[in-house]
């Protein structure tokens, strides 16, 4: 008014468009993500994984790396990286660690303490992912001493002068420790992210949880320690988070008393391990099972023809205990061909490859428990810290990128699911 009428109305015009902009776009100087895609929680309907009310096959991948690489700038653009080049793959669930138990960057520096900067990390991997569509397969704790472990745990109840045993396997048994981990668990699920404002328990970014990475308890090789762990573990997380599902995190190995152990186990070492697919599987909180394939880690001088047909012989007897046992999916959730074997062949490791996505599509024709395989492990470039014998850039490697784009295509057209994702019908288009 003080303007006076000649400048009101230009005054009011130019706040409305002010306004306008701001309402449009005033939120992207205060968040740098998208607005963030609409998403469900997948569940399980017996032996089958739905979303929206559809059935759902997975065709993923594992780069544990995804959450260290976050935590500086510079290399946080991998992660972004192998977000996108996932998602033009058409794969859907990546599995990735969510721990880093002492050492370089951790997120737990000690037990109950975290590092706030890797745990915004974490966060960050969680919110990028649901940028692209993918969903996370999150591991709380590894059986190796790679980025801790149990070892880690251990050592900590140590140093403290807690711990009853200095064994690695105590970390089952152990009271003191069995605490730590609980308290883990209850942090991470109940986490609220910094940059979605979601916990973690409540976001449905995340496909599911596994309790560890490939456990083993050989000082018990009747499995009882294992399985009141797994039992006491996965109620825990139930307890917590209903919106999930929860996994072992299984090899796959037989235990002593089951049938199989003999017939379908790779060497009779497998049955000493203190794990059982079956007994650790049947779990009531345990929603489906997990399995692991490395035939030329498992074998001795083998041919490679007789690998193959271990493979299907390892996929088919655990898709059928899903089926018949377990009435739970089974998820392949590591395979890999190792470039150290003797006389290796970069044909030989996309004939297994191929092996293995052909069985998992063949179950998912039939709507078998066969539910989902993850290739072990995709890197983008520049990241040699981390290549080990199985390490693949997708682009790098054309007859594997379209291996992995043809199995996202088959997979989602046996539920006519390319029609309902624009990135799916581009990708699986035949003008491709």
């Amino acid at each position: 008014m003080v303007a006076g009428n000649g400048l009101l109305f230009p005054i009011l015009g130019f706040a409305s468009c002010v306004l306008f902009i701001y309402m449009s776009f005033g939120d992207l100087g205060l968040n740098s993500f998208p607005r963030q895609l609409e998403l469900d929680f997948v569940k399980r309907n017996g032996t089958q994984f739905t979303l929206d009310g559809k059935i759902l096959y997975i065709n993923g991948w594992n780069s544990y790396w995804l959450m260290v690489q976050s935590v500086e700038e510079d290399t946080r653009p991998r992660v972004s990286a192998m977000l996108q080049a996932g998602a033009k793959m058409g794969l859907t669930v990546c599995r990735t660690w969510a721990f880093n138990d002492g050492g370089y960057s951790a997120l737990q520096i000690s037990p109950g303490q975290f590092d706030e900067r890797v745990f915004k990390a974490l966060d960050y991997v969680i919110a990028e992912a649901r940028q692209y569509g993918i969903r996370l397969l999150l591991c709380l704790v590894n059986n190796l001493q790679a980025y801790g472990g149990k070892t880690q745990y251990v050592k900590w109840a140590w140093e403290e002068s807690i711990a009853l045993s200095s064994s690695n396997d105590s970390f089952y048994f152990d009271p003191s420790i069995r605490r730590y981990f609980k308290n883990y668990v209850k942090a991470i699920l109940t986490r609220k992210n910094t940059i979605t404002g979601i916990e973690y328990r409540n976001d449905p970014t995340i496909f599911g949880w596994e309790l560890m990475n490939e456990p083993r308890c050989m000082s018990d090789p009747f499995g009882d320690t294992l399985q009141d762990w797994i039992e006491e573990m996965s109620a825990f997380v139930r307890s917590i988070d209903k919106n999930h599902l929860l996994t072992v995190g299984l090899e796959g190995f037989y235990g002593p008393k089951s049938p199989k152990k003999s017939t379908m186990n790779p060497e009779a070492w497998a049955s000493t391990l203190g794990s059982d697919f079956i007994r650790n599987s049947k779990t009531t909180n345990i929603d489906f099972a997990s399995v692991h394939i490395y035939p030329d880690h498992w074998f001795h001088d083998q041919e490679f023809e007789d690998k193959l047909k271990f493979i299907s012989k390892w996929m088919f007897s655990h898709i059928e205990d899903g089926d018949t046992e377990l009435k739970k999916p089974v998820m392949f959730t590591e395979f890999g061909l190792s470039d150290q074997n003797k006389d290796f062949q970069l044909s030989q490791r996309d004939r297994l490859y191929q092996t293995i996505l052909d069985i998992m599509y063949k179950s998912a024709k039939k709507n078998r428990a066969g539910a989902g395989a993850f290739i072990w492990q995709f890197l983008v470039e520049g990241m040699e810290e981390y290549v080990d014998e199985f390490a693949i850039e997708p682009w790098g490697r054309p007859s594997i990128h379209k291996m992995m784009v043809e199995q996202s295509c088959r997979l989602a057209r046996i539920k006519g699911l390319i029609q309902q994702s624009g990135n799916l019908r581009e990708l699986c288009s035949p003008r491709r």
